[in-house]
């Protein structure tokens, strides 16, 4: 059985595939399209999926969409009638989406991948649910999701036993952490839906010298809940997020590109601090009225891996786990299973433990991009070589462009598609966000470090949560450890770790241990293989472009190994190689 599930027309547009429970493939489509959080139709990810399991849309069983467009509509309708005539500008701009796509989503599906057959619409925060406990390793769990917003919900507790998913208690719009946290990400001068986690990277170079202030914006009831202070928002009914009354008390809004302050890092701090209480709260809660030990998250705020770090120390929870796309992304694959494990009750067979389920090219398909673009490279003759002479160059503090198997599932990098480097290095943060990603200095690096060796370098819980191989928590980097690790320690101590195991791949694993051959160390940095402001790098010619448009020095694309030096550059901007 074949079930396709789709999420788009907000932010981080997808599709999953699901044959007989288990993923065959699942992508973004911003990896296609290059816009970043690409919010349109996901053809080029669902004919991604198609082209994966060899199959026509035809051929689908079932097609899911992540959310209900006409209870969502009636928010719509209902929020901007609130607010009249303050909202009439607002509805104004949203309402020619509404009617030319997000209330034709069946037509849009049926016309563009010609299929015939039932399409099933899943409530938003549901598809979150299912997206980490079907695929969890639990046989029953707490759930908690958290983000902007669904239809109503913006934030759910619930709990799941075998197949069955049950939401207990919903906050409703326009009562939301995920908008509070998006607001105040505006307030700071970076772009809503997309630099959150900028925000997250900036607290630990602030104090929390506002926290009393947010705390006269959100009050934190006993029971979990929590309700916003709505004057100090205006995105209920405009464009824009926080109100003058938030201006007033925060202090100016900081324009895009304008320096940063301590202000600013004092409110990353607070708003840290804040989310972090919230979160504790409603997982105290949630446990107090489940009595269960497994917690799953997801939904947006279940992507700060700061605060995920810190659950299971703050809460009588013994283990967590969040699926490797725990934003909007994931809900595609979220409504894929809940159609076949709880509308349709098949038994679970599928826990997600490794997150490469997207595009992959065989090596004669890269081996023809070089040749055919007149790209000087060398070849490898066995894995052997590629680990050792990979290894050696990053211990030489060379930048390494990583380009190996299928792409990854979700937003981090994690050794298909990714940067890696030198972690020993005390220049190679500065080298890498001037030369290559281009971006803002605060913000931190990952390390990826083998799981044998976690606990030698990281305070991390034990036993490991899965959710570490997806990047998604932060741990304290050991005191005595730091220095030896200046590239992936942030400001705090602190390191968003990514753990690998040789099962999950094999030739990332094998050039970390070779790397402590060298060094003495089984860590190196990883980072997205992308430059500031684009999507992670998903064919060839995308890794050879973003090489050659940056400092990276080498890359490693299947068994070749190419050499920025011995690549002119003027022959890559030729409009001759651009149309090839």
């Amino acid at each position: 059985m074949r079930i396709l599930g789709i999420s788009c027309y907000y932010h981080d547009a997808a599709a999953c595939l699901i044959k007989d429970g288990k993923i065959v493939a699942a992508t973004e489509e911003e990896r296609f399209t290059r816009v970043k959080h690409d919010i349109s139709f996901p053809i080029n990810a669902i004919n991604y999926c198609l082209e994966e399991a060899g199959i026509k849309g035809k051929d689908i069983d079932y097609v899911g969409f992540y959310e209900k467009p006409l209870l969502k509509f009636e928010r719509l309708l209902s929020q901007h009638l609130e607010m009249f005539p303050k909202s009439f500008w607002s509805f104004y701009k949203a309402l020619p989406s509404w009617i030319n796509e997000k209330l034709r989503v069946p037509s849009t599906i049926r016309k563009k991948i010609g299929y015939k057959g039932d399409i099933l619409f899943v409530e938003h925060h549901m598809a979150h649910a299912a997206s980490s406990y079907l695929v969890s390793p639990f046989k029953k769990a707490a759930i908690l999701t958290t983000d902007g917003i669904g239809e109503w919900a913006t934030t759910t507790l619930g709990y799941a036993n075998g197949n069955e998913i049950t939401i207990d208690k919903e906050i409703h719009f326009p009562h939301s952490l995920g908008l509070l946290y998006s607001a105040v990400t505006a307030h700071l001068g970076f772009k809503v839906n997309d630099h959150e986690y900028k925000v997250m990277g900036l607290a630990p170079y602030g104090k929390p010298t506002y926290y009393d202030k947010f705390k006269k914006l959100i009050r934190i009831n006993e029971d979990g809940s929590y309700k916003l202070d709505m004057k100090y928002f205006v995105y209920h009914y405009k464009l824009t997020m926080p109100s003058k009354r938030f201006i007033k008390e925060f202090g100016p809004v900081r324009k895009r590109e304008e320096k940063i302050e301590q202000r600013h890092k004092d409110i990353a701090a607070s708003l840290q601090k804040i989310t972090e209480e919230v979160l504790f709260h409603l997982a105290n809660h949630l446990y107090k009225i489940t009595k269960m030990e497994n917690l799953c998250l997801a939904g947006g705020v279940a992507l700060n891996s700061v605060a995920n770090g810190k659950i299971l120390r703050n809460t009588p929870f013994k283990q967590i786990y969040i699926q490797a796309a725990a934003g909007d992304a994931g809900t595609s694959l979220g409504v894929a299973f809940y159609i076949y494990n709880t509308i349709l009750g098949k038994k679970r067979v599928y826990v997600m433990d490794n997150a490469y389920h997207g595009t992959h090219f065989s090596t004669n398909e890269i081996k023809n991009y070089l040749d055919k673009n007149k790209i000087v490279y060398l070849t490898f003759k066995d894995d052997n070589q590629l680990v050792k002479q990979t290894a050696k160059l990053i211990y030489e503090n060379n930048v390494i462009g990583w380009f190996q198997d299928r792409m990854e599932w979700g937003p981090r990098a994690l050794g298909a598609r990714s940067i890696l480097s030198n972690p020993t290095n005390p220049k190679m943060k500065e080298i890498l966000n001037l030369k290559v990603k281009h971006r803002e200095h605060f913000r931190p690096f990952a390390p990826v470090v083998t799981t044998e060796d976690t606990y030698d370098y990281f305070e991390a819980d034990k036993p490991l949560p899965i959710p570490a191989d997806f990047m998604l928590i932060v741990y304290p980097i050991k005191k005595e450890k730091r220095r030896l690790l200046p590239a992936v320690t942030h400001v705090d101590g602190s390191g968003r770790l990514q753990t690998i195991k040789k099962s999950q791949n094999k030739r990332y694993y094998a050039v970390i241990k070779e790397f402590e051959k060298l060094s003495g160390v089984p860590i190196l940095v990883n980072t997205s293989f992308n430059i500031r402001g684009e999507p992670i790098v998903c064919t060839p010619e995308h890794a050879y472009r973003c090489m050659m448009g940056t400092g990276i020095d080498y890359l490693i694309m299947d068994k070749f190994l190419i050499a920025r030096k011995d690549n002119p550059k003027d022959m890559w901007d030729s409009e001759k190689t651009i149309n090839d």
